[in-house]
């Protein structure tokens, strides 16, 4: 009986390629042959268990081959189940309302099931770990200005899917989430909002001022990044790399004189430039039809066409970036599109946001208009996923946010003498306004 065990055993090792599953087969089996010699024993002793699992008993058998599924040698077989999800779907999305256009993006999108994966996996990466700055600001970890994302998620998840690395991008200071989708790690975001050495901005930045390759933050001026936006747009142009730059503000920042002067330039030279106003309804506490003449914000450029898109549906933004992106390359100059969109927190952590709107208002935009549920809804009605995938899926992300909090709240800050570091591109001029940036700092705190 030993040796038939011993015969299965090595042919089940062959096959699999693995031996995860070899267990000692004499605790489940009533062996009635003599024991066998000790040296055959020391031969062919069965392999240790993964340390995962001890399978000490019968009863533990079917929870330790469970855990023994997470080996690479067993995921051969999981994998075959996915063959079970659509691989790829069409959807219906929102038709976009049009400016100085005679055709706009397409009304049906393609998702494949790994994108869909992906576009929820960064959505609820972005609303995860701008909860937790929420915690740790009200913990008066982080400090001064904070705006958070969550409700907009779908914005920074379609406008990246739809342009390249390389392609340029510039917003406001609610910039957490395009800090994100354009690279920097969760722990160097959280640690900037702490202020620590590990940050992106080696803790001198904060939440509004951001930097990543090809990303230029996180402005804390109204509207100001829009005439630099243009400005990337130019040397794009200038330097003929077929590259764009995505321009984003606030329907608070819509009225500001540089905005148009921006657009005037942007138009006389075809500047290769997406100006995109992220339209939440609400500039500060106050909604779009109090502060605004006109809240066709996508009409704004006036000789400069326009769209106005589904902010809450990654596909609808998607598809509109690509459309714009196209629009941008082929040589036609710039196009300004406005994601109506909306944000469950207040403008900043010093708004309770509930001053100006009912919490009914933000709880029927979440119960109807939410980015991740709505993208998870689709995904799950067509057979692309599990809910427990989705829920593996989030346990992931929650201790990747909290591993990322507890090193933003136990990196050290940056040291006083770093003070002046970093200020200037190259050698600082001999002096700055009587002051010269290299002397040695003295804390007086």
């Amino acid at each position: 009986m030993q040796n038939m065990l011993t015969i299965i055993s090595n042919a089940l090792c062959r096959i699999t390629g693995r031996n995860v599953l070899l267990i000692d087969l004499s605790e489940y089996v009533n062996l009635t042959s003599p024991a066998a010699p000790a040296l055959a024993t020391t031969q062919r002793q069965p392999p240790k268990p993964p340390p995962v699992s001890t399978r000490a008993s019968v009863a533990q058998l079917v929870s330790s081959q469970n855990d023994a599924l997470d080996s690479p040698g067993t995921r051969v077989v999981v994998s075959r189940s996915f063959a079970d999800f659509t691989p790829q779907a069409t959807f219906d999305i929102k038709k976009c309302d049009m400016h100085r256009l005679e055709d706009g993006p397409p009304l049906k999108a393609e998702l494949t099931r790994d994108q869909g994966l992906q576009y929820y996996r960064t959505m609820q990466t972005v609303r995860r770990m701008e909860l937790k700055a929420d915690q740790l600001y009200k913990q008066k970890i982080i400090r001064g200005f904070c705006h958070l994302y969550d409700g907009q998620e779908a914005c920074a998840a379609g406008i990246e899917a739809a342009i390249t690395p390389s392609d340029h991008l510039i917003t406001a200071y609610r910039a957490h989430g395009y800090t994100f989708t354009r690279g920097v790690s969760i722990k160097e975001i959280l640690a900037e909002l702490t202020g620590r050495k590990g940050g992106v901005a080696k803790g001198k930045g904060g939440s509004m001022h951001m930097y990543a390759p090809h990303f230029y933050g996180g402005n804390g001026i109204v509207g100001a990044q829009v005439p630099l936006g243009a400005g990337i747009a130019l040397a794009c142009l200038y330097q003929g790399n077929n590259q764009i730059c995505v321009t984003l503000y606030g329907d608070g920042a819509a009225n500001q004189g540089q905005i148009f002067e921006s657009f005037n330039m942007a138009a006389l030279w075809k500047l290769p430039c997406i100006f995109i106003c992220e339209n939440n309804k609400y500039g500060m506490g106050t909604s779009v039809e109090r502060a605004s003449a006109s809240t066709d914000y996508y009409k704004r450029g006036d000789y400069i066409p326009g769209i106005r898109v589904d902010g809450m549906d990654v596909l609808c933004v998607r598809e509109a970036t690509k459309f714009a992106a196209d629009h941008c390359r082929s040589g036609k100059g710039p196009i300004i599109m406005e994601l109506q969109t909306y944000r469950y927190h207040g403008h900043s952590m010093s708004d309770p946001g509930v001053s100006y709107r009912t919490r009914e208002e933000i709880q029927e935009v979440r119960s109807k208009s939410d980015p991740i549920s709505l993208l998870k809804e689709r995904m799950l009605t067509n057979n692309m996923a599990s809910v427990e995938e989705f829920k593996e899926i989030d346990i992931e992300i929650r201790k990747q946010v909290e591993d990322a909090a507890q090193f933003a709240t136990s990196d050290p800050e940056p040291p006083l003498e770093e003070l002046c570091n970093h200020i200037f591109s190259n050698s600082p001029p001999l002096e700055v306004r009587g002051t010269h940036p290299w002397a040695k700092l003295k804390s007086i705190s």
